[in-house]
């Protein structure tokens, strides 16, 4: 199962490494990985997606990251009511007889043209995984040249922020 961690840590050189370098010891998969700054400038948010079996497993992860000196608090955004989105850009072959479709699908999903060139189109989406494969279904038709995403960011429904939850 997928599970969704928020991880504040001290804004240091290094601390995403040593955090994934702990994870990949521990033969955890990471799904997704981001990191940015909070709104207090000496703690930066990791939002991590892990694969464990169950959570035994997740609990060891939780435990090992506990551990580090850098971390300052885990909070587990799987068991609470949250927000999960991910930004795409995506590059497709777009031939002017052929823009009209993009854009209609553009359209239904919300998304937005970001940048268009003679043969090409790049589209932006944000929003939640399956939302993102859907879209990225649906433009395979007319040739899909690249892809790139964020990985998830999540944020509790809370009114508390995640460093005093």
């Amino acid at each position: 199962m997928k599970y969704t961690l928020a991880v504040l840590v001290e804004n240091r050189p290094g601390v995403l490494t040593h955090i994934s370098g702990l994870i990949s010891r521990r033969a955890f998969n990471i799904e997704s990985i981001t990191a940015g700054s909070t709104e207090v400038p000496d703690i930066t948010r990791i939002t991590l997606v892990v694969d464990a079996e169950n959570e035994d497993e997740l609990e060891q992860v939780v435990n090992q990251l506990s551990k580090l000196v850098d971390v300052i608090k885990i909070v587990d955004l799987t068991k609470v009511d949250s927000i999960n989105r991910d930004l795409a850009l995506i590059k497709v072959r777009a031939l002017p007889e052929h823009r009209s479709d993009i854009v209609d699908i553009v359209d239904i999903f919300r998304a937005k043209i970001v940048d268009v060139h003679p043969e090409t189109m790049v589209i932006e989406l944000t929003g939640e995984e399956d939302k993102i494969d859907a879209l990225c279904q649906v433009l395979k038709d007319h040739g899909i040249i690249e892809i790139v995403r964020t990985g998830k960011i999540a944020l509790s429904r809370s009114s508390e922020p995640a460093r005093k939850a």
